[in-house]
């Protein structure tokens, strides 16, 4: 949870990437007016049959100071400022090793960066608490419960927080990208061109919805298996939703915990047997059964949401709240999320007031290019940008900023008030986090995931992110999952390392047909061959087969790059 991955903040790929982005957005203010509401009236229906992901995408031509080993010229990039973009587009690009830090979405160069930056992700289906997790989660407890501090930190619990994974030079990029970030319509040449290519597309509107419906049933039956569908098998990986460990206890579903602490009380309160058939599905009756369940090991669930006394000395709560000035919980929030952001940054990170102003933080931490989707069979609160408030006696002590996607929930970033530095709320606020990934699973079974920025095996300080096993990394040159202890071996003798050991294997979302990528181009959409026989531009080809490579012909057909 730091900026969609990072280093320390305030250090990292410096101005001159900023510049070049802000040449490359200048052309885009004038797409840029009006009311949110006004495209969403009159171009639905075309603007969902293309997309509403809309980029701009520059090179990463040169090496900028690195803020994880503070080489000043060994950190290196590619990027693109995302005007909008689907959660759906988004998912597919962070499962190819891209982030995103407010509108900047980036992807390292992996084998030219000082520190490769390997995407990781737990499963939280198998997730089980060690031990030093479970003394955080007691710790936030005793403290809740009776009001106890405990003394000194777990020894290997971090010190930032738990997503430290911010884009280099962060805010020096966004405020360079000096664009009105919180507008989201398209101007009326842009709504014009996407009406006239419903007109084209009329005839053949029924053809298209037939073969989106077979597409659609495809989908579901990989969504069923908990597996993205744009995923690629190797037999290093276990299938997602199916390579549970054997040897880990099952999951236990929210219903049959339910069962059980009642279970429990009713014994507690009946302690001659009379519940003998009372008892949680799948599990044998016991003998004993009040000691032989206080002797079995509590799950994640059971120490998050464990009773509190009423005469607990401290109320606490955890709220979602959209990333919205449209909702009125965030708004009327806002003025006191932005004053423990001030405190955090100056206190942890340092930081002087001047880089900590309320512009910054709005488009670091507010200004998100999702847009908010609620279909039928996805998470009751819907997917798109959040941010999870932890209020302590009515105050905020600490804001999780999260992206709730297809198949994962991703961690953005982590401030809280230095305070309650003791609470360890950098550990406590991913574990939180991992079981709410496992809440909204039980509704959208497809969603399974917890993404927690990168890991950077040689910087020590990131490394701890391994330890909320069982995780996987992404492999950086066939884009396909392997458990985090097949790659640790290879991560100690080479920074840079490729982790499918099938030296067949290829990236199977590679772009094949670049020419069927979308532009958008003078007020029209059309794929990229057509676009090249009108412009005729030879040197600005390189940059469209790089982005082209590096998003990956699924999105490179479905997201729309703006050539000026």
């Amino acid at each position: 949870m730091a900026p969609a991955a990072s280093a320390p903040r305030g250090s990292g790929e410096g101005p001159a990437v900023g510049a070049r982005a802000a040449r490359c957005i200048v052309g885009w203010r004038r797409f840029w007016a009006g009311p949110r509401s006004g495209w969403r009236v009159g171009a639905m229906a075309s603007w969902a049959a293309l997309s509403p992901s809309i980029v701009e995408y520059f090179q990463g031509e040169d090496f900028y100071r690195c803020g994880y080993c503070k080489n000043e010229s060994g950190s290196r990039s590619n990027g693109m400022w995302a005007h909008s973009m689907t959660v759906q587009d988004y998912q597919d690009l962070i499962d190819r090793g891209w982030r995103r830090s407010g509108k900047y979405v980036y992807k390292p160069v992996m084998n030219q960066t000082c520190c490769p930056q390997y995407t990781i992700r737990c499963r939280p289906l198998q997730f089980q608490p060690s031990k030093s997790h479970k003394k955080v989660l007691k710790k936030m407890l005793k403290f809740l419960a009776k009001g106890e501090i405990s003394k000194g930190n777990c020894e290997d619990e971090p010190m930032e927080p738990t997503m430290e994974d911010a884009v280099a030079s962060d805010f020096a990029l966004i405020n360079k990208l000096d664009i009105q970030c919180d507008l989201k319509t398209l101007s009326d040449d842009l709504k014009e061109s996407l009406k006239s290519e419903e007109k084209k597309k009329g005839k053949s509107s029924k053809r298209e919805e037939s073969n989106e419906l077979i597409q659609s049933q495809d989908t579901e039956e990989k969504l069923d298996s908990g597996e993205p569908s744009h995923s690629v098998k190797v037999h290093t990986v276990p299938q997602p939703g199916k390579g549970a460990d054997l040897s880990k206890p099952p999951c236990r579903k929210a219903k049959e915990i339910r069962k059980e602490r009642k279970r429990l009380k009713l014994m507690r309160q009946n302690p001659g047997g009379e519940l003998e058939g009372f008892q949680v599905r799948g599990q044998p009756p016991s003998l004993f059964p009040p000691k032989a369940k206080s002797n079995q090991p509590k799950s994640l669930e059971d120490l998050i949401f464990e009773s509190l006394p009423e005469s607990a000395s401290h109320k606490f709560e955890v709220r979602l709240v959209p990333v919205s000035f449209e909702d009125p919980e965030f708004k009327s929030s806002f003025s006191q999320s932005f004053a423990l952001y001030v405190k955090y940054q100056m206190a942890i990170h340092q930081d002087p007031p001047d880089e900590c102003g309320k512009t910054e933080f709005t488009r670091f931490l507010c200004s998100s290019p999702l847009e908010a989707e609620n279909p039928a069979n996805g998470p009751d609160c819907g997917y798109g940008s959040f941010h999870q408030q932890y209020w302590l006696d009515g105050k905020i002590i600490a804001v999780g900023v999260i992206d709730i996607l297809p198949y994962c929930v991703s961690s953005v970033y982590l401030y809280y008030d230095p305070d309650y530095s003791f609470l360890s709320l950098g550990v406590y606020s991913a574990l939180r986090e991992i079981a709410f990934t496992r809440q909204l699973h039980e509704k959208t079974p497809q969603l399974s995931y917890y993404y927690m920025g990168f890991y950077i095996h040689s910087c020590p300080k990131m490394k701890y992110k391994g330890q909320y096993r069982p995780s996987d990394l992404l492999c950086p040159e066939t884009y396909v999952w392997v458990p985090i202890e097949q790659c640790l071996p290879s991560l100690e003798n080479s920074k840079y390392c490729r982790f499918n050991q099938d030296p067949e294997a290829v990236d199977e979302g590679r772009s094949k047909e670049p020419d069927r990528l979308q532009v958008f181009y003078k007020k029209a959409i059309m794929p990229y061959g057509v676009y090249k026989k009108q412009r005729r531009d030879p040197g600005g080809e390189a940059a469209v087969l790089q982005y082209a490579g590096l998003v990956g012909q699924t999105c490179a057909e479905r997201m729309l790059l703006f050539r000026d």
